[in-house]
């Protein structure tokens, strides 16, 4: 993969990946470019036989400090809508893949920034991150589904005053309220961010897929619903060959080579 405002790396002798997006000098705001790319990306990505990516930003400063301001002030209502129908193609793309996405927050979420962390499956900050739906305070509402995604982590009251005010929030508190999953110093994001991976990546990804699209369906389904679901997907692990290769190594006191099977 090559792309000029994204950097994707394997890491060595894992099935770990890690896309950094990197427009630096820009705080890594989501212009049409990086969401194009974002779009060829989830495109390709499947190609690469993964068991977890790890989404960042690069520097210190700034996971993605949210949309392109410059680039859309002058948008009509059509161009508008056509902008946030792109973005939420690619953000239920990160959504719909069928092995988890860890966003590792060193910085700056803001805006589209915070929206493309919640269509990760979980959020693992640094210490210095900071949080916020801004949009308001430019007379506009989060385009990216920040106010549908938002309420189904941290629940109705908080992201109303979060959206309603604008406000950022710090790292500590994100925690607090559920949007952060971890939160670690600097220098332990990535370490941290990859040592989860890496225990995602051990695990059977058969029964991980499994778990990720019942959790995703519970939002949308009845309780009754969703256990239904749950005991399909439970009955379904039995036919795979991770299933009888994980009990096996359970009895057999070893470590599972699972196969993705």
């Amino acid at each position: 993969m090559s792309f000029e405002t994204l950097k994707f790396d394997l890491v060595e002798g894992t099935q770990v990946g890690v896309l950094t997006l990197s427009r630096p000098k820009a705080l890594n705001a989501l212009n049409s470019q990086v969401m194009a790319e974002l779009g060829i990306f989830l495109s390709e990505v499947a190609e690469k036989d993964l068991r977890a990516l790890i989404v960042t930003g690069e520097g210190e400063k700034s996971f993605v400090a949210g949309a392109d301001i410059k680039e859309m002030a002058d948008y009509s209502e059509k161009e508008a809508r056509e902008m946030a129908e792109r973005g939420h193609k690619v953000f239920k793309g990160f959504e719909a893949l069928d092995f988890p996405v860890i966003a590792a927050v060193n910085g700056f979420a803001l805006g589209g920034g915070l929206e493309l962390a919640l269509s990760c499956d979980f959020i693992i900050a640094s210490e210095s991150a900071k949080f916020g739906l801004p949009e308001v305070s430019l007379g506009l509402i989060p385009g990216y589904g920040g106010t549908q995604r938002l309420s189904r982590v941290i629940g109705l009251n908080n992201t109303r005053r979060l959206v309603f005010t604008g406000d950022m929030i710090k790292a500590d508190e994100a925690q607090k309220i559920g949007l952060v999953s971890l939160c670690v110093a600097q220098d332990e994001l990535m370490p941290m961010a990859l040592k989860t991976a890496k225990t995602i990546a051990s695990r059977g990804p058969k029964a991980v897929a499994y778990a990720k699209e019942v959790i995703n369906m519970a939002s949308h389904l009845h309780i009754s619903e969703a256990l239904d679901v749950e005991t399909g997907y439970f009955a379904k692990t039995f036919e795979t060959k991770d299933h009888s290769e994980g009990i096996s190594a359970f009895i057999e006191k070893r470590a599972p080579q699972f196969k993705n099977q």
